[in-house]
């Protein structure tokens, strides 16, 4: 298949790249930059200039592919304080794949998140979250919408990815945690830390979303969770272990001081199932968990970014 993916050059695009070339599909990439084309040009990438902005662009190369993979977010712009922003890009962006690729039968596999999914219990694919209008919970209103298509003719399908996709080069919620672990010379859980969060490696995600494109079925939620839950304060261990730092309860409200914007997030208590999806797929991961991906040492060789 010629398969559009958005995201290309990222976290787990750059894993889904050589995945999908291997299994022998061509991939088109949306890229911003000449270093970025150049790049995949040499990766056997072809290189469609643009961003999520660009819905001309968007539109006029899903149309001509076999199928598109979504993974970009204006993560930039979300962490600057403008989610809501963010996430109407998006929205406006499956939009426009929604679209492009009505009555074809085409697959649309796009990226969405866990969290708030569930509080305080198991969640499972079936599980879909309660749309309040609220920043949080736009994206899931944009995966609704992308499930919804389903019913005009586009394979659509979701892969709700763990809030940790841990790996070599991660600069997300892990890196952070160890970051404010740095600078503060304690590694923090909030409360007691029993509170778990799913996890799993980028190359296992970058898997299941080739298969999703390869074989779900039209109206697919698909959970890219690895380890159903590891509990913050296991986490928290690993790298006060590693840094020499001495473990310690944040409590929660301190958390906003302590962890900065990640003191909102931490604390939720998020088990994830991954059984429909793997049975559905055939999806066994295979590569390390957190804890072991931590235990590696690779988070730890040099100074990570701040929250």
């Amino acid at each position: 298949m010629r398969i559009f993916v958005t995201g290309v050059s990222g976290w787990i695009g750059s894993a889904l790249v050589p995945e999908l070339i291997d299994a022998g599909h061509q991939v088109l990439g949306l890229v911003r930059s000449d270093a970025n084309a150049d790049a995949l040009a040499a990766a056997g990438v072809e290189a469609i200039r643009g961003t999520v902005d660009d819905l001309d662009v968007l539109g006029s190369t899903a149309a001509t592919s076999d199928g598109v993979i979504h993974l970009a977010f204006k993560n930039d712009m979300a962490f600057a304080g403008d989610l809501r922003g963010a996430a109407e890009v998006d929205r406006r962006a499956v939009d426009t794949f929604g679209d492009a690729l009505a009555g074809t039968g085409r697959p649309l596999v796009i990226a969405s998140n866990l969290l708030g999914l569930a509080p305080g219990r198991m969640a499972t694919e079936r599980d879909r979250a309660a749309i309040d209008g609220s920043p949080g919970t736009i994206r899931h209103a944009t995966a609704q919408a992308a499930l919804a298509l389903a019913s005009r003719g586009v394979r659509s399908s979701v892969v709700r990815l763990a809030p940790t996709c841990h790996g070599e080069g991660d600069n997300g919620f892990m890196a952070m945690l160890i970051s404010i672990a740095r600078a503060r010379g304690v590694s923090g859980h909030i409360g007691d830390g029993a509170n778990r969060w799913p996890a799993v490696h980028r190359l296992d995600a970058a898997r299941l979303f080739r298969l999703a494109a390869e074989m779900a079925p039209a109206g697919s939620v698909l959970h890219g969770v690895a380890e159903e839950g590891v509990p913050i304060r296991d986490i928290a261990e690993v790298i006060g272990r590693h840094l020499d730092v001495p473990v310690a309860s944040v409590v929660p409200e301190a958390a906003a001081e302590h962890f900065g914007f990640l003191g909102a997030l931490l604390g939720f208590d998020a088990p994830t199932s991954n059984t429909l999806t793997r049975e559905l797929l055939d999806w066994h991961p295979t590569h390390p968990g957190l804890l072991d991906d931590l235990d590696q040492g690779h988070y730890f060789r040099t100074p990570v970014i701040t929250a």
